[in-house]
């Protein structure tokens, strides 16, 4: 069910909301943001403001029907005004030019519900003189009848049958003035809605605009006209909004001699109702009846009038000087001061004569089922008292009221029907704290022992540091050598790659040499060939020489010594030419065998410059590695040394 009052942002939960509630579980604690924060069931609450008077964050807000109302006015709905007798008394220099601003937007009829209250008045003496009913509960306050019919339904036969101010004047306009309009009420009261609401009510009326809305409404839009009075005339039920109102007016026409109890003020009206229930019910009270108001100082200072208004005797000085202009000198009427309470008594059932009195009466509805609450076991109880860390009635008693509730017990209820929670008990959360703070203790007791052996870890951790850092210089040392020896060898493997280049560039050279040598014995050889080729020719032509000089006889033997010498000389050149082959094949052979030593040299070479350039390769791969492990144990030493900082800095 939506609460007429919730709660807003602003809520820190103090509790004092809970500690000001009649109704427990109307206030329920829960965790928002990880932040206590106090929500409103609507079911339970009764909308008697208490937690308006308390709260100081304004943290409590309430609905009413003004925005809707207006919206219905603009529509151009049909609605006419009641208005509460308190709101003249709340603004005596407002009141007209409002009313004035609000006929002038389309309201109808205004009617005072003053002209109610003296209808409530009478029906009251009437239904007490029909039926004898004496000890009976004022109900002109929906917060009392809305509490008395959630909390203490066995009083509900006390309550009397006939109908609020309000309701009285909302009827008479419907049944007897036959106005059809919608009924607005202007309300300085929350909790009028639930009355305006409630079925036994007939929905006569439709809309509770309340005099903080109505007035900041009426700012904002700048609501005035020309100045407007109520339509019916009225008596004494003008002051029923103060403290005693409806008393006041009974005696003013039973006489003082009549009994009434008159109780007001949000909690102490609905302690009085818890702790004289029996009384009440079993008509053991010698009270012609109890007036009781939810609001201390009566409906003029009611839970929907401006903050303003809340803190200043004014309301109270007005309604007194209302109160005095009602008191007529007139002998014709109910309310002349001259005549006896009999007689104005008489008067009144005679202005009222048309009335009828079944037509002012309403009922009840037990609604404890849907606000009531479960009362656990003495187990269950115990339970929860040991979940709080109450183990001893010491404990269970403490009753310090920071929970919002006056005793542990009611905590411990509420935690039960889950109004609340363990959290909210400062006393656990103290225990807790100081469990907390014991823990703390023995924590910082062990840490104590184990800085020690810490210290003494470090210790050993640093000795065995300083170890590894002597040996990482010895490693750096050796590294170190490794990479001279490593570059050396990097050298060397450079240089002996280049004198092998020069070699295989030699042979190289060596081998075109020998192509070169070849190419020219070649010729020689053809040469040669040629020269045996002449010799054998001469040979051939000194043979014939010889045969015309031995023809010639003496004559030709001079030519024949000729031809014999020509032969000898060709066959000296041909040996010679054949000696000059033999020679070359000597050499092709040796330049053959010299070339091949040369292709096996360069393969050699090749090899070796292979392998001298892998191991150059190899050596700077040698040399990179070494530089990673230098590095790498530099880091290690590094990171020793953050260690015995990190272990000092920890030991302090």
């Amino acid at each position: 069910m939506e609460s007429l009052v919730f709660t807003n942002d602003n809520c820190i939960g103090c509790n004092k909301c809970i500690g000001a509630c009649s109704c427990i579980g109307a206030n329920v604690a829960l965790t928002k943001n990880e932040q206590n924060v106090i929500s409103v069931d609507g079911e339970k609450c009764v909308s008697c403001g208490a937690c308006f008077d308390v709260c100081e964050h304004g943290a409590r807000e309430f609905r009413d029907d003004t925005e809707r109302f207006f919206s219905d006015l603009a529509k151009g709905e049909k609605i006419s005004l009641l208005i509460a007798p308190a709101f003249m008394a709340n603004y005596p220099e407002k009141y007209e030019s409002i009313l004035g601003g609000l006929k002038k937007m389309g309201v109808n009829h205004l009617i005072s519900v003053s002209f109610g209250a003296d209808i409530t008045t009478w029906g009251y003496l009437n239904y007490i003189t029909k039926y004898d009913f004496k000890g009976g509960i004022s109900q002109p306050c929906p917060a009392i009848v809305d509490y008395i019919e959630k909390y203490v339904p066995e009083l509900l036969p006390k309550l009397f049958p006939v109908h609020s101010p309000m309701m009285c004047a909302a009827i008479y306009v419907k049944k007897y003035m036959k106005i059809t309009d919608k009924l607005a009420f202007i309300s300085p009261c929350i909790a009028k809605k639930k009355e305006i609401d409630d079925d036994n009510c007939n929905h006569y009326i439709s809309y509770n605009v309340t005099f903080d809305h109505l007035m900041k409404y009426a700012r904002e839009h700048g609501i005035s006209g020309p100045a407007c009075k109520d339509e019916i005339e009225y008596g004494l039920g003008s002051i029923y909004p103060m403290p005693g109102g409806l008393k006041e007016n009974v005696y003013w026409f039973y006489g003082e001699d009549a009994y009434i109890r008159q109780i007001e003020g949000e909690k102490h009206v609905y302690e009085f109702f818890k702790n004289n229930k029996e009384r009440i019910s079993q008509d053991k009270t010698p009270y012609l009846f109890i007036d009781a108001l939810n609001c201390s100082g009566g409906c003029i200072y009611g839970t929907a009038i401006e903050e303003e208004k809340a803190h200043s005797d004014d309301n109270l000085y007005n309604i007194m000087s209302i109160k005095e202009s009602c008191k007529k000198n007139s002998r014709r009427d109910a309310w002349s001061r001259n005549l006896s309470p009999a007689k104005r008594l008489k008067n009144l059932n005679k202005q009222f004569a048309s009335l009828k009195l079944d037509d002012f009466i309403r009922k009840y509805t037990d609604k404890s089922s849907s606000a009531g609450y479960k009362m656990p076991s003495k187990q269950e109880l115990n339970e929860i008292y040991l979940d709080m860390d109450k183990d001893t009635e010491e404990s269970r008693t403490i009753d310090c009221s920071c929970c919002g509730y006056s005793t542990c017990e009611e905590m411990a209820v509420a935690i039960f029907n889950g109004f609340n929670y363990k959290n909210n008990c400062i006393h656990y959360v103290k225990n807790q704290v100081e469990k907390e703070r014991m823990h703390a203790l023995n924590l910082a007791d062990k840490i104590t022992e184990e800085k020690s052996i810490i210290e003494q870890q470090h210790k050993a951790i640093q000795s065995t540091v300083e170890e590894l850092n002597i040996e990482c210089e010895d490693l750096n040392s050796s590294i170190k050598e490794m990479t001279s020896g490593n570059t050396a060898n990097a050298n060397e493997s450079t240089a002996i790659s280049t004198e092998m280049l020069s070699i295989d560039s030699f042979c190289h050279q060596l081998n075109d040499a020998l192509s070169g040598i070849t190419s020219l014995l070649d010729i020689l050889s053809e040469n040669n060939d040629e020269v045996v080729s002449i010799a054998s020719q001469t040979n051939l032509l000194a043979l014939n020489a010889s045969i015309e000089a031995a023809r010639a006889g003496e004559a030709g033997r001079g030519f024949a010594v000729v031809a014999n010498e020509i032969n000898s000389l060709a066959q000296n050149s041909k040996e010679t030419a054949q000696s000059s082959n033999d020679g070359h094949n000597k050499i092709n052979a040796a330049i053959a065998k010299l070339t091949d030593e040369t292709s096996t040299l360069l393969d050699v070479v090749a090899k070796v410059n292979d392998r001298t350039q892998n191991l150059a390769a190899s050596t700077e791969e040698i040399a990179a590695s070494v530089d990673l492990l230098a590095q790498t144990s530099e880091n290690i030493k590094t990171k020793l040394n953050d260690l015995i900082a990190s272990q000092r800095e920890s030991s302090l």
